[in-house]
């Protein structure tokens, strides 16, 4: 079954990346996730995604397209990567969105994924 980890990050999170002094700590943590995921075979897809402020955000309205930029919401976590995973059940999900290193900080969603239209 495909599930999606959805990794939810706070500001601190997000400003760990390009930290010196946290950067490194952050980019493994992360590196060995990923590894541990491709080595097990059930990552199907995955991608970091830049900061929050860098988003657009779009609503179509009464015929109209109303463009925000950043994100909708105003929260404390917001998504931060996602990873594409198959695996046997939901307890197996849960397994692998508990090492995940958004754990530790943020959350982690698991959600799974609609079956492909036929």
């Amino acid at each position: 079954m495909q599930y999606a980890i959805l990794a939810q990050e706070s500001e601190a999170d997000f400003a760990d990346r390009t930290d010196a002094e946290a950067a490194d700590a952050y980019w493994a943590a992360w590196a060995g996730y990923v590894a541990a995921l491709r080595e097990s075979g059930v990552m199907d897809a995955g991608a970091g995604l830049q900061p929050p402020h860098t988003a657009t955000t779009l609503r179509a309205r009464g015929g109209s397209l109303e463009v925000q930029d950043g994100p909708f919401a105003d929260v404390k976590e917001a998504l931060g990567g996602i990873f594409l995973i198959d695996v046997p059940d939901l307890d197996a999900a849960m397994e692998w969105a508990a090492r995940c290193p958004a754990a530790a900080r943020g959350s982690v969603e698991v959600r799974p994924l609609i079956p492909p239209m036929q």
